[in-house]
């Protein structure tokens, strides 16, 4: 597992793999720079034992021992330099590759991905690998070497100390090793358990203002706090499970004195091992483990890193929507669909697919309505034509030209796309109105926000068009975000237009207004609108009845009244709740 993480996350490095190397290389200068001080040690003892010492002589031996270990801490912070300087310019590269990618990737992958697991995946998983960039790859290396070399110089002094060192290792892998049997599976629970605490807790957060309003506190809290028992319970009971082998192999691991002292002594008492040596051989098994008992935690953090580089390196790794590389050019602006199937999920059946050989032909300048029960394939037939997703069978064209070879740049200039949901940067309601188009002047904005009828609130507002519209345009009501992306919309002045039921929810004091600017908003356009209320297109050029994600009528008001009993009884339906609306 640990090698399929490290080379994952070295594909990451690109550029900084140097450094990397470096830092390694420096770590290892800092381990071969520790062992001076023990030779100096050594040597003092050595000349003390002999009665061979002279402060000329503990001069040298000191100054070579501070040297060294001074060389060890200078590498050391070097190597440390290095692996975080690359650590936090290849965290950046990875964030800016996964927003790239959202980029890329089918629209619908995004919208119907959780905010909240994509923030996870972005911000949280990706600062998990920091760990082993910083400080695995070149302290593991160090933390590797200097056992070996340890264990090496002890081999060269005396096989029997050497082994004696590690006395330790077996009876804790006997006495602990049962208790660390099945990890892998608890981790996994765990983290499932981690993720849907996470989920619980956002759905809670963001839905707290309905929960409220529908006085649903206790109940929705009981889940909350039922969810985040379980993750307790479950991580105590691991904790508990593993307190007792953590805690033997903290203090069992490092007394390797337990085997050195007395094989040292009875090789000492034989003649074997000079005092020099036998000192020499406690101090290097004391500093034996602590490497080893490093190095452990940083195994016991890949897990967590797994997690972090596979759901990272799942999203790199998905289909692109492919792109043309130049614009082409369109024969006007109509739009066909032809033979078009769809379905969301590469294993659905024919019964579960959104659209099911669809076969419709939008004029240019002309007024398409799509109605139909919910669930019919209208949203999804509007979102298809701006590559939200890419067809499953069949195609859609543009002015005689398949989409797909639209470059993507070049669609999403001749299509306005308005839904219900509006989202506003947090920045000034002139800047979020020219994001349509760049380039506009300030004039050519006001002008904008003028035929979507939202002048007249904005130089209301205290700062004007300067006025920050907040988090998610938080500072405004919901008809005001409408009228500023419709504004946006009429900026960029596209020749086809999408209206995704865009007024659906739109209060009364707002709709007047709202269908005046999408009125400029549509004016010479070819336009697709996804409708409820019938009776804002009963005028369309054409209205296409979608029901289980096939076209089962096709005509306008008057003929699909004629023709058509369920749009007669929609019809009635609609006019009836008007009616009832008016009278009450």
């Amino acid at each position: 597992m640990g090698k399929g993480i490290i080379s994952t996350i070295m594909k990451f490095a690109g550029n900084c793999k140097g450094k990397m190397f470096l830092s390694v290389i420096f770590s290892l200068l800092s381990v071969a720079a520790g062992f001076v001080p023990y030779v100096a040690i050594y040597r003092l003892m050595v000349d003390f034992i002999g009665e061979q010492v002279d402060l000329e002589r503990i001069i040298i031996w000191s100054l070579l021992c501070l040297t060294g270990y001074l060389l060890k801490q200078i590498f050391f912070e070097i190597s440390t330099t290095l692996s975080h300087m690359s650590a936090y310019t290849i965290l950046e590269t990875i964030r800016l590759q996964l927003t790239d990618k959202l980029l890329k990737l089918p629209l619908g992958y995004v919208i119907n991905k959780p905010i909240g697991n994509l923030k996870s995946v972005i911000i949280d998983r990706v600062e998990t690998i920091e760990l082993p960039l910083a400080h695995l790859i070149p302290e593991g290396a160090g933390y590797i070497v200097a056992p070996i070399g340890v264990f090496i110089y002890m081999l060269s002094i005396h096989w029997g100390m050497a082994l004696a060192s590690l006395i330790t290792i077996p009876i804790v892998l006997l006495t602990a090793g049962p208790a660390m049997s099945g990890v892998n599976a608890k981790y996994d629970e765990y983290m499932k358990t981690n993720n849907h605490m996470n989920s619980v807790i956002i759905e809670y957060i963001e839905g707290i203002e309905v929960i409220k309003i529908f006085n649903q506190s206790e109940k929705s809290y009981e889940k909350y706090r039922r969810v985040i028992r379980k993750f307790c319970d479950l991580t105590v009971a691991w904790y508990k499970k593993l307190w007792v082998s953590g805690n033997l192999l903290s203090s069992v691991m490092p007394s390797t004195l337990l085997g050195v002292m007395p094989i040292g002594m009875y090789l000492y008492m034989k003649g074997t091992l000079s005092p020099a040596e036998l000192v020499l051989c406690i101090v290097l098994s004391m500093g034996l483990i602590a490497p080893m008992m490093g190095f452990s935690t940083y195994i016991n953090a890949l897990k967590i890193i797994q997690y972090a580089v596979t759901e990272t390196d799942e999203i790199l790794q998905l289909e692109e929507l492919s792109d043309a590389e130049s614009n082409v050019k369109l024969n006007g602006y109509s739009i066909k669909f032809d033979k078009v199937s769809f379905h969301y999920l590469e294993d659905d059946d024919e019964n579960d697919m959104a659209l099911k050989n669809v076969d419709l032909f939008v004029k240019e300048g002309d007024f398409t309505a799509l109605i139909g029960p919910s669930g019919g394939g209208k949203s999804t037939a509007a979102r298809l034509i701006a590559r939200f997703w890419d067809t499953s069978v069949g195609k859609i064209t543009i002015g005689g030209v398949d989409i797909k070879k639209i470059p993507l740049s070049q669609l999403s200039h001749i299509i306005s796309y308005v839904s219900q949901d509006n989202y506003l940067f947090n920045c000034s309601l002139l800047e979020n109105i020219r994001l349509g188009r760049p380039d506009a002047s300030d004039e050519e904005v006001y002008e904008a926000a003028r035929k979507a009828m939202c002048h007249e609130f904005i130089i209301k507002l205290e700062q004007g068009y300067e006025t920050m519209a907040g988090e998610a345009g938080d500072k405004l009501s919901g008809g005001e975000k409408q009228r500023i992306s419709i504004a946006r919309m009429i900026l960029r002045d596209a020749p086809i237009v999408i209206l995704d039921e865009a007024t659906a929810f739109t209060d009364p004091e707002n709709e007047d207004k709202i269908q005046q600017a999408i009125k400029e908003l549509t004016a010479g356009k070819t336009l697709l609108v996804i409708a409820h209320r019938l009776s804002t297109i009963k005028d369309a050029d054409q209205i296409v009845i979608l029901k289980n994600g096939k076209v089962l009528q096709r005509g306008t008001h008057q003929g699909l009244l004629e023709g058509s009993d369920l749009y007669k009884n929609m019809w009635n339906a609609h006019i009836g709740v008007k009616k009832w609306g008016i009278s009450q």
